[in-house]
């Protein structure tokens, strides 16, 4: 019987960064000895294994599509090959898979059926803004997206505010890039004044930006950040 292979959740760069500036080495062996991949974008997945192992051959590449177009009944079976001793690779749209990411429920697939599952070393954006943040790195919680809805999204910015004070946890959020400017205007204008804020974007990149400041300071502040994938991270502390 042959050995069972392993899943490996492969990182990939946060923008058009090189490969080997940000990734260790063992990314470029694992994607070297694998030819089997599940991604989100079939042709971002082959930019990025061309670019991190050139030599590679591109036709022997099987590509297994997670995208939203994924029919979930496929996706049960993407990890069958490793009951045949091949290993399989996840790979993310940007950063490292499953987080933030729906490579999560090929991650719990593979526990399911007894296959190892072997994360690598690689830049998430979340965790990075975090470190730059200066807030509490011993309690964060992600909390994806926020309501569209103005209503709604001003309770939920209200909420996590007071989550962030009632138990010294920092909250961490996203937005769609292109409503990144008017995601922080409405901070500006909800949040409480000693209230700290955190912007952080472009992770890894030229243009990296990651500032902290509190609200009040924020208020002459207007950094341009259309289109920029964005981390934001508030936190209400006790100043008593």
């Amino acid at each position: 019987m042959n050995n069972i292979g392993k899943l490996y959740l492969i990182p990939t760069t946060l923008g058009e960064t090189e490969p080997l500036e940000v990734l260790p080495l063992s990314v470029k062996k694992v994607v070297s000895m694998i030819d089997h991949f599940i991604v989100e974008n079939e042709k971002t997945s082959r930019k990025f294994i061309k670019k991190i192992t050139p030599s590679k051959s591109q036709p022997s590449l099987v590509m297994m599509s997670l995208g939203k177009y994924a029919d979930p009944l496929e996706v049960q079976h993407y990890l069958d090959v490793c009951m045949e001793g091949k290993s399989v690779g996840l790979i993310s749209e940007a950063g490292v898979p499953a987080i933030a990411d729906p490579g999560a429920e090929v991650v719990k697939l593979a526990h399911q059926k007894g296959i190892q599952v072997v994360p690598l070393v690689g830049p998430s954006s979340i965790i990075m803004s975090m470190m730059g943040s200066g807030m509490n790195g011993q309690s964060f919680a992600f909390n994806g997206y926020l309501p569209i809805d103005k209503s709604e999204r001003k309770k939920k910015i209200k909420q996590l505010e007071k989550l962030s004070f009632d138990h010294d946890q920092s909250q961490i959020f996203i937005e769609t890039p292109y409503r990144n400017d008017k995601m922080l205007a409405d901070l500006k204008e909800i949040l409480s004044p000693k209230t700290r804020l955190c912007v952080a974007c472009d992770i890894t990149l030229p243009s990296e930006y990651i500032k902290t400041f509190t609200v009040k300071e924020w208020k002459s502040k207007t950094p341009d950040l259309h289109k920029r994938p964005a981390i934001f991270i508030i936190h209400k502390e006790n100043t008593f």
